[in-house]
C-alpha cells in the first residue's frame, strides 16, 4: 500500500503504539451489518452508525432534522423510530448526494413513513443564522463532514493529498454547522454530534466550543450506549478494540432554556 509520511506520522503522534493495530482495522473490509427495523427491506451499514442515530432522543411530535444525511443511513434508523406525530428533515447540500439520499428513502421506507420524511437542500451552516428558523426543530443529528481517515487509507490519491491541514480546515466547517445546529434546535430538544473522524480537534474539541460557547443553556449528556471509550465530551468507538465497530464519535447535547436555568436558580 502507498504510505503518505506525514499522514503516517500525523496518526502515530496521536495514537502511539496502538496506530498500526487502529489502521489494519480500518482498512479491513466490512460489509455492514442489516438494519430492517420499520423497512421495506434492509439497509447495510456499521453498527456504530445505528448507535450514533439512536442517541438521538426524539420528540411525541414535532420536527427532526438530519443536518448531513447522505448517504441516508442514519435518516433511515431516526424514522423507523418516529411516532406518528414527528416529520423529519432529511437534508444534504450536496446535489449528487441528495439524489442518492432520496433513492435510498424512497427504496427502503414504507409509504406511510416516507410521507412524513422531507429531502431538502440547505446549507445547514447557514441556516441556523436565520432568525426565522432558529427554535424550528425538536431534535437535530449532525453527523459532519469529516477526515474520514477510513476513506483516505482506502483511496490512493486521497492519502498521497493529505496534509496536516485538512483535520484543521475540517474542524472549522464541524463548527459552523454544529453552532447552526444548535440555534435551529428548540429549547428542551436534544443534539446529537457525530463524525468518523479519529482526531481530537475534529471530535471533542468541536463539542467543547459549542459548551464554551452556549455556557449551561448546552448541557452535556451520556450518549446512552456503552460500546467504545469515553471521552472529555462524548463517546468513540475505534474498530480495533470493537470487532470492526466504527470508527464513529458521537457527543449528546440537550438545550436548556434561559427561564429554565433562571428558576433553577431562584
Amino acid at each position: 500500500m502507498q504510505e503518505n509520511p506525514e499522514f503516517e506520522g500525523y496518526y502515530t503522534r496521536l495514537y502511539g503504539d496502538r496506530w498500526a493495530a487502529l489502521k489494519k482495522s480500518l482498512l479491513a473490509e466490512n460489509s455492514g451489518a442489516a438494519f430492517a427495523e420499520g423497512l421495506t427491506r434492509p439497509y447495510y451499514l456499521n453498527y456504530a452508525s445505528v448507535l450514533a442515530a439512536r442517541c438521538l432522543r426524539l420528540p411525541d411530535a414535532g420536527m427532526v432534522l438530519d443536518a448531513c444525511a447522505a448517504p441516508g443511513g442514519k435518516s433511515l434508523v431516526i424514522a423507523a423510530g418516529m411516532g406518528e406525530g414527528v416529520h423529519l428533515v432529511s437534508n444534504e447540500f450536496s446535489r449528487e448526494r441528495r439524489r442518492r439520499l432520496a433513492d435510498v428513502l424512497d427504496a427502503h421506507l414504507p409509504e406511510t413513513t416516507r410521507r412524513r420524511v422531507q429531502v431538502s437542500g440547505f446549507d445547514a451552516a447557514a441556516l441556523g443564522g436565520r432568525k426565522s428558523e432558529q427554535g424550528r426543530f425538536q431534535a437535530v443529528l449532525l453527523d459532519a463532514p469529516c477526515s474520514s481517515e477510513a476513506h483516505v487509507l482506502g483511496k490512493a490519491a486521497a492519502l498521497a493529498a493529505w496534509t496536516a491541514a485538512r483535520p484543521r480546515f475540517l474542524a472549522r466547517r464541524q463548527w459552523a454547522l454544529l453552532s447552526s445546529a444548535f440555534l435551529l434546535l428548540a429549547p428542551g430538544g436534544s443534539l446529537v454530534y457525530a463524525t468518523c473522524a479519529l482526531t481530537e480537534e475534529e471530535n471533542d474539541g468541536v463539542a467543547r466550543r459549542l459548551s464554551e460557547k452556549y455556557g449551561p443553556l448546552a448541557e452535556p449528556e451520556e450518549p446512552g450506549f456503552t460500546e467504545g471509550e469515553k471521552t472529555a465530551w462524548g463517546r468513540i468507538i475505534l474498530p480495533d478494540q470493537n470487532g470492526g465497530l466504527g470508527p464513529m464519535y458521537v457527543a449528546r447535547f440537550r438545550k436548556n432554556a434561559p427561564e429554565a436555568l433562571e428558576s433553577c436558580q431562584d
